[in-house]
């Protein structure tokens, strides 16, 4: 009676792994955006955490204030790998329900 739960748990949690496999993978075709200083600076970032575009509103760029470009390209980044977070654990988060396991 032991044996059968636990091959039948066994098999419970390697469909998990391939379902969570599947949605890792998906990952890197969901997109988000963090902005900056209004939307003058735009980062687009994969669910894999790559930064994929960076679009600089043509307004932004004043060669007198480059540290000020600099400020708001480090914050729209930061935004886009925040909102990259958000979408792992929304869509990797029905796997794991409340447990913590570090990198996720």
């Amino acid at each position: 009676m032991m044996r059968g739960n636990m091959n039948n748990m066994m098999r419970q949690m390697q469909k998990m792994q391939k379902q969570m496999a599947e949605a890792q993978e998906k990952l890197k075709d969901e997109f988000v955006e963090g902005t900056a200083g209004g939307g003058v600076v735009t980062v687009k970032a994969n669910g894999h955490k790559q930064i994929v575009d960076i679009a600089i509103k043509p307004e932004a760029v004043d060669p007198e204030d480059v540290d000020m470009l600099q400020d708001l390209i480090l914050a729209a980044v930061n935004d886009a790998l925040t909102k990259t977070d958000e979408l792992v654990n929304e869509r990797l988060g029905k796997f794991t329900k409340g447990l913590n396991l570090p990198g996720m």
